[in-house]
Parts: structure tokens; C-alpha cells; sequence
């Protein structure tokens, strides 16, 4: 008699069809904002030329004012994009053709790529194999005398380790760019993420904790910084003689600006912040617990003193502990689950790693950049397998990461997912053959 499979996988019943709910912060607020913007007939006041509409319009403004209160800094700079908050703030901190910026390997691309556009090198550091974010002891090992940038990144919802990557930079004097486009909300310390260095960009994109479908905030408390991230942000080469700019290094500027009703629909945003951290943390608990039961399967650690918000939570599978390989374990629960509202077409939330390490892209394997000619690359840089063993192991072996903790997932959705894992778990010899 042949016993009929358990696993969805495999061809049993998945443990659930209905879709999760999907994440969606838009309310009434966010509609009435649009609404005053579109009645006022202003939807974007740049103007990219010194004079009083250089900095933009009344939502802009506004918000730029409320997100540098509401984290404690002297200046916000909204822009277009996380992705080109980075690219600003490079350029701002005055990085140049042949320095070197030490980055993550680990990461959305645009964090490594940003140098390159300034002609600067991109040199990868290793990651920790508890927080994920950069290593302070793999960083030090690649200071050299060309260094200019450390560009750290608050990963998966944590801050990096403001102590000891502070205290390097210090020590080489070298500038701390901070990435925190998935941690906005977390803390280190007394600090809040995104302020713990030279410079923090934060992200207003659809899947963030808080999204106006696109946007970015740059954040600093260096006078010079702020205001050369403004000029690059709005055609720095056409203003800089009215503004009486005299150091037009990097004063290349683009149209990075945000628009009225970005601007607005993030103001709301930033009010709910607290209380969907909040959501996120006490659900990414819960599945901490009861996913934690399982031998083999553990919630990542939270960096002493700091606070979590999960962008994402991460656990770490241990092969020899389950008996099957992480790949198939959570092919075989993805089988189990549906795709959520919004995202129907992505499948259920869960991710075996995160991003291939980036030195793997075909732009650091072939070293081709701007031009064919392999600008800025000298060739010599080493962006092979291994340079960062721990990132590849977690990608290729340990690190797990899934969505289902945000806002809109109540106990019963959680229940469901714990379930998909425990019923792969209790059924995982079906994944023998």
C-alpha cells in the first residue's frame, strides 16, 4: 500500500490557500494630504536655480522639517530615492576618482554601487553571522590609505555597530555613510538609526515601514553636507555661482527632488511610524517563539542595546540539526503558504538568504563600470568567491528571512505559518527522495 504524501510539495493539501493580508498604510489621512495638494494646483515648486524656490515646495519643506524633529537632527533632505540619497550624500562627502569606500556585500545593490559614481572603488567587507551588518573587525582589515567612506547598512531592521565602526572611522578619519532604509524607527543606544553616523539616507518606497511609493530623507547634522546634498539634489552646476558656492567639487548635480504629493502622503506616513514598529516587533516575537521550538531553527539575534524593527525577520537554519537541506525545507513550506494581497504574483514571503553577495554581480566580476574601458576599476580588486565567507555561508546555507511579521498579519495569519513549518518539519523524510 503506498502512503499518500503530507506535503503540498509533494502533493498533499497546502496548510493554506486564502491570501495573507497585504501591507497597506493607506488611510483616510494619507487621502485627505492628496487631496489639499491637489487642491492647492502645486504639485512640485523646484525650480533648479538659486532663489526662494531652490528648496522646493510647502509639503517638502514641511516634511523635511517634521522628519528631522521627529529623529533628533539638525537637517532632512527629501529626495527622489533612497538609491539617490545615496548617490547625494557620496558625492557630498566629497569622495573622489581612485579613493576607495568600504560597503556591504550584503545589500540592496545601490548601497555598493553608489561610489562608482563619483569614480571612487567599491571594497567589500564581511558581515556578521548574528546582526548581518558590516563586521567592525573585517572593516579594519580593509582601511588602506585610499579609504575615504564606510558605507554601512542597518539591515533587516537593526542598526550596525555604532561603537566600533564609529570609532574606526574616527580613528582614519573617514566619513560613516549610513543606509537606513530598513530601520527606520530602530535605536542604538540613545541614538536612533540613520543618526549614528556622518551622514543617513532613509527610504519612502512602497514595501518600507512607511512609503509614499517613492522618496528618500537624508539626514545629517554637518552644515556642509546638508548643503551640498541640496545642490546635488537640484542642479548643483546652475546654482552654485548664485548661491556663491566656491568648491564645486562633485557640484554635478541632477533632479533628485521629491514632489507635493510624495511629500504629503509621507508626513501622514511618519505619524503611524511608531505604531507599526511597534505591530512588527510584537509579531516578529511571537514567531521567534514558536518557530524557535523547532531544533534547528532559530530566530536571529538582536544587537545588544539596540532595538529591532524588522524590515524583515531573519532565522538561521542549522542542516545537520533538521536533517534536510535549507533550500528544500523551505521550498516544501513556501508550497505550504500563499502570496499575499498586493504581491500575489511574488508567493509566499519567505526567502532562502537575501541577495546574492554583491561581488558577484557581472559589474564586479567583469569590472565594467562607466565605459567599456573599466572605469574606475585598476583591475587589480578582488571581488572573488570567498572574499566574504561569512555572507556566502548565509546565503548558501543559514539565513532565512520572511515578510509575514508586518502590520495586517494577525495571530491566526502567524498561526498558519508556524504551522506550514511544523508540518514540513514533523513530514521533512518525504524530502528525502
Amino acid at each position: 500500500m503506498t502512503t499518500m504524501p503530507m506535503l503540498a510539495i509533494k502533493g498533499g493539501a497546502p496548510v493554506r490557500t486564502k491570501l495573507f493580508p497585504g501591507y497597506n498604510t493607506i488611510g483616510q489621512e494619507e487621502k485627505d494630504a492628496v487631496n489639499r495638494v491637489l487642491d492647492s494646483g502645486v504639485l512640485s515648486r523646484y525650480v533648479g536655480a538659486a532663489g526662494p524656490d531652490f528648496n522646493g515646495g510647502t509639503e517638502v519643506q514641511a516634511l523635511e522639517k517634521e522628519w528631522a524633529a521627529h529623529f533628533g537632527v539638525k537637517y532632512a533632505i527629501a529626495v527622489n530615492s533612497c538609491t539617490t540619497g545615496l548617490q547625494a550624500a557620496v558625492g557630498a562627502c566629497g569622495i573622489e576618482p581612485g579613493d576607495e569606500v568600504i560597503v556591504s556585500p550584503y545589500t540592496m545593490s545601490a548601497s555598493a554601487v553608489a561610489p562608482l559614481w563619483y569614480g571612487a572603488v567599491p571594497v567589500f567587507a564581511d558581515i556578521e553571522d548574528e546582526y548581518f551588518c558590516l563586521d567592525p573587525k573585517s572593516v579594519a582589515s580593509k582601511i588602506t590609505e585610499r579609504t575615504k567612506a564606510i558605507i554601512v547598512v542597518d539591515l533587516f531592521g537593526q542598526s550596525y555597530d555604532r561603537d566600533a565602526i564609529n570609532a574606526i572611522a574616527k580613528k582614519h578619519n573617514v566619513l560613516v555613510i549610513e543606509d537606513c532604509a530598513q530601520a527606520p524607527g530602530a535605536a542604538y543606544k540613545d541614538q536612533y538609526a540613520g543618526t549614528l553616523g556622518d551622514v543617513g539616507v532613509f527610504s519612502l518606497n512602497y514595501h518600507k515601514h512607511i512609503h509614499a511609493g517613492e522618496g528618500g530623507i537624508v539626514v545629517t547634522n554637518n552644515d556642509a553636507i546638508a548643503e551640498r546634498v541640496r545642490l546635488i539634489r537640484n542642479h548643483a552646476e546652475s546654482v552654485v555661482a548664485g548661491k556663491g558656492i566656491t568648491d564645486i567639487a562633485n557640484m554635478v548635480g541632477s533632479n533628485f527632488r521629491l514632489t507635493e504629493i510624495q511629500a504629503a502622503i509621507a508626513r501622514v506616513q511618519l505619524l503611524s511610524l511608531q505604531k507599526l514598529t511597534e505591530e512588527r516587533i510584537r509579531n516578529a516575537g511571537y514567531l521567534a517563539e514558536t518557530l524557535g521550538a523547532l531544533p534547528g531553527i532559530r530566530a536571529a539575534s538582536v544587537r545588544t542595546g539596540a532595538t529591532h524593527v524588522y524590515y524583515t525577520q531573519a532565522f538561521l537554519y542549522d542542516e545537520d540539526k533538521v536533517g534536510v537541506p535549507r533550500d528544500a525545507f523551505i521550498a516544501a513550506v513556501k508550497a505550504e503558504l500563499p502570496a499575499c494581497e498586493l504581491r500575489e504574483h511574488e508567493g509566499a514571503l519567505i526567502s532562502t538568504g537575501y541577495v546574492k553577495p554583491l561581488y558577484m554581480l557581472p559589474l564586479f566580476q567583469k569590472k565594467i563600470a562607466i565605459g567599456k574601458a573599466g572605469y574606475p576599476f585598476s583591475g587589480s580588486e578582488n571581488y572573488q568567491k570567498g572574499l566574504c565567507p561569512i555572507a556566502e555561508r548565509m546565503h548558501e546555507k543559514e539565513l532565512i528571512i520572511h515578510e509575514l511579521m508586518r502590520p495586517g498579519m494577525h495571530k491566526g495569519d502567524m498561526d498558519d505559518v508556524v504551522a506550514a513549518f511544523k508540518k514540513v518539519y514533523d513530514h521533512r523524510k518525504e524530502l528525502e527522495s
